[in-house]
Order: structure tokens, then C-alpha cells, then sequence
């Protein structure tokens, strides 16, 4: 099936907007051997090429980056306050551990107001971002020793498999890091029709920054976003609610919030997953977006561009949830998108 171990690990390591260090390093040290050439440009996207035939460009990017926070005040009892990074649903933070990665990293948890001590009219709101804390168990003096403003903050949950399932912090979109390195993996020792630029791009989840800097530099003829999409198919959702659906295949992306895909590559993503036999399922999701957009509109003369997502339940908490099927079905599709290009007819018709 998929490698598991190494998808935990990709999952496990830190690294928020503007702070990819650590799963940055460990990306470069799976690449290595598979592609022709390795970079990190000046933002910190790090960029694998594999040479084809012809000098035509196709662009992947899957971002590195993961939602968390940011050191931005200790209190004089030693409490940190912080500055999310990324979209957080304020009552997903209850009774959560965090990692703060100071001069060492530390273990801390969530905390806010006792619901003992809340006023009737308070325990039926939702507790907003800025009421909680991040408590290290520790005096101000200790905490100074390890923590200071500006110190990034990652959620703390592992990895682990249930039923046909993955469950894990982080997995928009360190599924997709997982998948882009395994397509690139399964391509080291076969022929590409064209240029093959993977690209695991910085702070996407504040903006698309690394992507949109990447298709600037790189100024791709083919573009594909790879990242996660909703699976709302759990109880009380309407069918026309659900966008995608655990187990049901590859997503390949109509559009969201930030990106109308080419309905060129929207049928040829289509046509070469029934080829292959891959099962897929259409994607319109009605808000947010992905580095599909980026690579989209920032090259010097645009891109043919689309995405394959992969299907994910409980997103952007820490129990998000993806089907392995769903993720060797993706793995498949990118791999065959990417080696038929020069097959199919890019003219508008």
C-alpha cells in the first residue's frame, strides 16, 4: 500500500509558515538521488527536477508549511499568549498539548477559563483564540530560560493508522509532501516528456507565498496544485455539502475560492485517470484555496493548470483523517498525468 512510517514522519516533523526548517531538511535528505537537480531558493521552497525529452515546464507544488502559532507575549506568571498562523476553528484548541520550539522544545497545553467559573451566557459561546493560553507548567524565570517572542508554536499528536485510515495532525499537507516525493521516487529511473519541477513550497497557509514566488522564477507551461480538499461526508452533512468523499478516489479539481482550473487539464486529469483505471471524483469547493492559484497566474505567461486533492475529514484539526486508498489513488494519477502530457491536445478547442 503507502509507506506508513514515512508518512508519520513527514507528519511528525514541525514547521509552520516562515518556520519549515526542520521538514525542509528532511524533504532534501529523501530527494536525494531521485531527481537530477536539488535547490533551495531564497524563500526556503525547496525545488527537484527531473529532466525530460523537451524544455517544456511542469510545475507540482505541495506545501511544507502546517498551521500553528506564534510566540507573542509571557506573562508575569509565565503564561504564553500567541498569534495563529494559518485558519484555526477557536474551539479545536481545547484540550490541546502544543510543542513550543524555543532553545529547546517543550510541552505545553491549551488552557482557558474553567467552565466552573464561566457565567451562564459564556458556556454556550465558543472560547475566541485570543482568551486562550499556552501553559509550560513553569515559572516565568524557567520559561524565560527556553521561550522568547517570536518562538513558533506546533500542534503535538502522532501519526497512527485506523481501519483503512490514516489520523494525524498535519496532514494538509504533508500528505501531499508524502505524495510528491513518492511520484518523484517512482520517476527516478523512467522518461518524462518534459521538465519536471517538484516544488515543496513555504507559507502557504498565509497566502500562497512560496508558490507564488516558485512560478515566478520557474515560469511553468503545465501546472498542479497537490493538495488536501474537504471530506464533509459524515453524519449531518447534505450531499451537496460533502465536496468529496473518504475512499471514493483521487479529487481532481473544478475550482475554489482562489482558482478556476483549465478545463483542458480538468479533462485530461479526467480521460488519463479512466485510462489508468484510477478512481476519481470531481472537486468544487466553494471557499479557500491552494498553490494551485499561485502557480496558475504568476509565471510570465500563465499556466495550464489544475489539481489533484486528496479527500480529507476533520480538516485543519488535529485528527484529520485520509483514506490510503485516496492516497495511492493520487500518487497513481500524478504519475500518469505526468508522464502522458505530450499525449494529449493542449489547442482550445
Amino acid at each position: 500500500m503507502i509507506n506508513v512510517q514515512l508518512l508519520k514522519r513527514i507528519c511528525e516533523t514541525p514547521g509552520i509558515p516562515g518556520f519549515e526548517q526542520r521538514i525542509r531538511q528532511l524533504v532534501i535528505k529523501e530527494l536525494q538521488g531521485l531527481v537530477d537537480e536539488l535547490s533551495v531558493d531564497n524563500m526556503g521552497n525547496v525545488i527537484a527536477i527531473k529532466r525530460g525529452k523537451e524544455r517544456k515546464r511542469a510545475m507540482i507544488a505541495a506545501h511544507l508549511d502546517e498551521i500553528g502559532f506564534i510566540v507573542n507575549h509571557i506573562d508575569d506568571a509565565g503564561f504564553l499568549f500567541f498569534h495563529p498562523l494559518g485558519g484555526f476553528d477557536p474551539k479545536t484548541l481545547t484540550s490541546q498539548r502544543v510543542t513550543v520550539h524555543g532553545q529547546r522544545d517543550v510541552i505545553g497545553v491549551m488552557g482557558s477559563k474553567p467552565i466552573h467559573l464561566m457565567k451562564p451566557e459564556e458556556r454556550s459561546k465558543v472560547v475566541p483564540i485570543s482568551e486562550y493560553y499556552i501553559d509550560l507548567g513553569m515559572q516565568k524565570e524557567e520559561v524565560l530560560k527556553i521561550v522568547s517572542i517570536g518562538d513558533p508554536v506546533t500542534r503535538e499528536r502522532e501519526l497512527i493508522e485506523m481501519g483503512d485510515c490514516v489520523n494525524s495532525k498535519s496532514l494538509d499537507n504533508r500528505v501531499s509532501v508524502f505524495i510528491l516525493i513518492e511520484t518523484l521516487r517512482a520517476l527516478q529511473h523512467k522518461e518524462v516528456p518534459y521538465d519536471i519541477y517538484g516544488v515543496f513550497t513555504v507559507q502557504e497557509e498565509v497566502g500562497l507565498r512560496g508558490a507564488i514566488s516558485a512560478a515566478h522564477s520557474i515560469n511553468p507551461d503545465f501546472g498542479f496544485g497537490l493538495d488536501v480538499t474537504i471530506a464533509f461526508d459524515t453524519p449531518g452533512a447534505q450531499a451537496q455539502e460533502a465536496v468529496t468523499k473518504l475512499g471514493k478516489g483521487a479529487a481532481i479539481k473544478i475550482l475554489d475560492g482562489s482558482v478556476i482550473s483549465d478545463y483542458r487539464m480538468v479533462r485530461y486529469l479526467k480521460g488519463i485517470a479512466d485510462q489508468h483505471h484510477i478512481p476519481w471524483q470531481p472537486e468544487i469547493l466553494p471557499s479557500g484555496g491552494t498553490d494551485t492559484a499561485g502557480v496558475q497566474r504568476y509565471g510570465k505567461h500563465g499556466a495550464i493548470a489544475g489539481a489533484i486533492s486528496i479527500p480529507l475529514r476533520h480538516i485543519h484539526q488535529t485528527i484529520e483523517m485520509a483514506n490510503k486508498n485516496d492516497i495511492l489513488h493520487c500518487t497513481d494519477l500524478l504519475l500518469v498525468a505526468l508522464q502522458n502530457l505530450h499525449e494529449f491536445d493542449w489547442e482550445f478547442q
